[in-house]
Formats: structure tokens, sequence, C-alpha cells
């Protein structure tokens, strides 16, 4: 059984899959999409352009005035260091108070604290520029970093601390490599200065860090001159000319030998009486030396004037003790009270209590 001519010939055939036909697109077509491009390049080339060459200069003219800045700190740094060398060159002691590797370190350290600072503000600055050149809106980027240093600064605080105790310290030059100093927390002697933290080695070996925040007194054993002090305690009874002529001629004797004769900065004076006692009296001996110096010049003086003393017959109190005489050890029980009379003088106790007889030899 057929169908129908006039049925088959309406009713369209049935695809395979059952899936839509996919459209190609014609040649037409895409010259059409690649006029519409080649328009759209041609209508924005020059704004294109104009972006990039603004980019570009803005970037040539931060590296630019980067160098230049940093060279100019650079210079500003080295005419410090030869203004601070041609004034401590008029000076006698000018050679031994400033430390040229403690200079250099220092002008180091100013230096590259100033040229980060620039650094960041010059390239910073740019990235701003060129960001504002794309039509980017800074307004909240800006709100947003502002807000990000604000919980960065409290919960930093110690680190900000630290790092600007760290530059004024530099700046001001409080301290440097090879400074003997107290900072309080520790002692010691500078071996390295850093912005956060500074580094010093204790009389035994050991090395302290010392955040530069958490110092707040510095005493530096290092600049410009020690004292040496010695006090001598003798007995009340000595005579006091022989005792100044004694130390007088020990000082001079000690300044005009080597090495002491650098560390000395000035005559050991015998200053006087310090105190005056009943059997006794302290005599005081000062100089001023080199830093760091004073503990070296306090054991000579010490060594030479014990000396000096025993060559003149002269006793420092505290010195050998008297030789014992060969005497009766006393009695224990001397001064042990008497039993009482109504006690039973046969009953153990009693004759615990009494006195021991010394058993003395029998002549010979």
């Amino acid at each position: 059984m057929s169908l129908p001519a006039d049925l088959l010939a309406v009713a369209p055939s049935p695809s395979p899959s059952g899936s839509p036909a996919v459209t190609v697109p014609s040649l037409q077509d895409a010259q059409e999409s690649a006029n519409q491009a080649a328009s759209w390049v041609e209508q924005n080339w020059s704004t294109w352009l104009a972006i990039g060459l603004r980019v570009v200069l803005i970037l040539v003219t931060a590296a630019v005035l980067r160098v230049v800045v940093r060279r100019a700190i650079t210079q500003l740094i080295e005419r410090m260091n030869r203004t601070a060398q041609a004034g401590n060159a008029g000076t006698s002691l000018g050679g031994l108070l400033v430390n040229a590797e403690r200079r250099r370190q220092r002008s180091a350290a100013i230096g590259s604290v100033l040229r980060s600072v620039a650094s960041f503000l010059i390239m910073g600055t740019a990235a701003l520029m060129v960001l504002s050149t794309f039509q980017i809106n800074l307004a909240p980027l800006l709100a947003s970093a502002g807000v990000a240093g604000v919980a960065v600064g409290f919960g930093a605080r110690n680190l900000v601390t630290d790092f600007l105790s760290g530059v004024f310290m530099i700046l001001e030059d409080q301290y440097g490599v090879g400074d003997t100093i107290d900072a309080g927390v520790a002692s010691g002697e500078v071996i390295e200065v850093g912005l956060r933290v500074t580094k010093l080695r204790g009389d035994n070996g050991e090395i302290w860090y010392v955040r530069n925040g958490e110092v707040k007194r510095i005493g530096n054993l290092s600049q410009g001159w020690a004292t040496a002090g010695v006090d001598v305690t003798v007995r009340a009874s000595e005579d006091l000319d022989k005792l100044r002529a004694t130390l007088t001629e020990v000082a001079e004797k000690m300044s005009k030998e080597e090495p002491w004769n650098e560390f000395l900065w000035s005559p050991i004076e015998v200053l006087g009486l310090d105190s005056v006692l009943i059997d006794s009296m302290v005599v005081r001996v000062s100089a001023r030396t080199m830093p760091g110096r004073s503990t070296a010049v306090e054991r000579e003086l010490r060594w030479r004037i014990k000396r000096a003393f025993d060559a003149a017959d002269i006793r420092i109190v505290g010195g050998a003790t008297a030789p014992a005489t060969e005497e009766e050890a006393p009695d224990p029980m001397a001064t042990v009270a008497a039993p009482s009379v109504f006690s039973n003088t046969a009953s153990p106790q009693a004759e615990a209590a009494a006195p021991i007889v010394p058993q003395r030899p029998a002549p010979k």
C-alpha cells in the first residue's frame, strides 16, 4: 500500500538527528565584521597612542627623577662626611674621638633611608598617575589604602616605634659601632646598628638584641673621656706627707711609661682625703683617660700603689693579719653559770656542767 503522491510532496522529510541546522556565516558576514573592527580601531587609535605616550612619559620622568634624587642624596652624604672630617682634623683629639668605620656606617644608613623614602615617594606617585591616565577611579583605592594603613599602624605600632627610634638615633649620632654603651636593658659594646634592632656584645661574650623602641636612655661610655678613680684606705696614723709623696711618685712614673702615656689624657692627681675615720682614712687618686681605658688604668694604678706602699712601709687597711700569740685557749665553760646549791652535785647533769680542767704537759 503506497501513500498518495500529494501527501509525499507536502510532508517534509524528518532529519536523522532531530536537531536544527547550524547556520554557517558567509564570506560577506566576515567581511562586514572585519570592516567594523577596522573602523573602530581607526577611530580610537589616536586615544590609545596618547595614553601610551603619556604612560611612557610618566615612567621615564619618574626614573630620571629617581636617579637624580638618589645621586643628590649620595653627594650630600659625602659632603657631610668631608665637613665632619675637616672639623675634627682641627682638634687635637679629633682622630681619637671619631671612628672612620663608625662614620661610614652611619652615613650609609642615613643615605639608605633617604634613598628608600625618595624612591617610594617618586615611584608611588608615578603609579597613581599611570592609573589615573587609564581613567581608573582612585578614590576607593586611596580610601582603602588609608584604612589599611591605619590598621597596619595600630597592629604594628611597636615596629613603627622601633623604626622611627632607629632613624632618629642614627641622625643624632647617639652611638655607633665600637662604642660601649649602657642601654638600661643591656650594656656592652655595639657590634651592629640597625633601624629596628641594635646588637651589643656583653662582658661575658654574650650578644644582646635590643629593640630601639625599648631604649629609654643611653649612656655612651666611648664619647669624650672617661675617669679613672682609685680609693686607697690606710691607717689613720700614717704620715700624710709621706703618703702624698709616695702617690705622686707613682703617678709621675706611670704617666711617662708606655702605653699609659697614651691612655692618660690628664695628669694623675692626688685629690686628698676622701674620708677620715677613727682607725682609717681614704685617699682618692683620679685621672682622665681615653674612653674605654679607665678600668685598665685603675687596675695598673692599684698594682703600682700596692708595690710602692710595701716598699715605703705604708700599711693598707685590710692587709695581712697579725700573727697569733701562743696563749692558752680559754675554758669554754668559764662563762657558764654555776649549778644551784640545791642540786645534787653527784648527779650526771652536775658532773657534765662542771668546768673541764685543762691537762698540762708534764715538765721534762
